[in-house]
């Protein structure tokens, strides 16, 4: 099963995905297997962290921002050349393993979408794959 979901963004930001994903899991009626969420943007992607501490996503754009700065030497005619580092660095997909209908993600973890060059209206796609 595949499904694509769609969201609005701010201009940066991390959104917990994690009840989107596990709403098409139920759907999906899988009790073993796996969840794949896919971003398919190139400044925007997709990660497992915290999600029990809202200054934790806060902390990773910080982190992010510090290590891939806007440079006057970037030449990329858009101007987001480091929203598409950003966007590499995070990654475009996770896998998550499913157990007994769930996601069967750490106490703390959490899906997250990474937006590093909103607002916009943007996607994501969760293919659920039975064991």
């Amino acid at each position: 099963m595949l499904e694509k979901q769609r969201l609005s963004t701010p201009r940066e930001g991390f959104l917990n995905i994690t009840h989107a994903v596990q709403d098409a899991v139920s759907r999906s009626g899988v009790l073993e297997g796996q969840a794949i969420v896919f971003v398919p943007h190139t400044t925007a992607g997709v990660t497992i962290n915290e999600n029990a501490d809202p200054d934790v996503p806060r902390d990773l754009l910080l982190g992010l921002e510090r290590a891939f700065p806007d440079r006057p030497e970037f030449r990329h005619a858009e101007g987001n050349s480091s929203a598409h580092l950003r966007a590499s660095a995070m990654g475009s997909s996770v896998t998550v393993f499913i157990q007994g209908g769930a996601l069967l993600l750490g106490t703390w973890q959490g899906v997250f979408f990474a937006e590093f060059d909103g607002p916009r209206s943007r996607e994501f796609l969760v293919k659920i794959v039975q064991d």
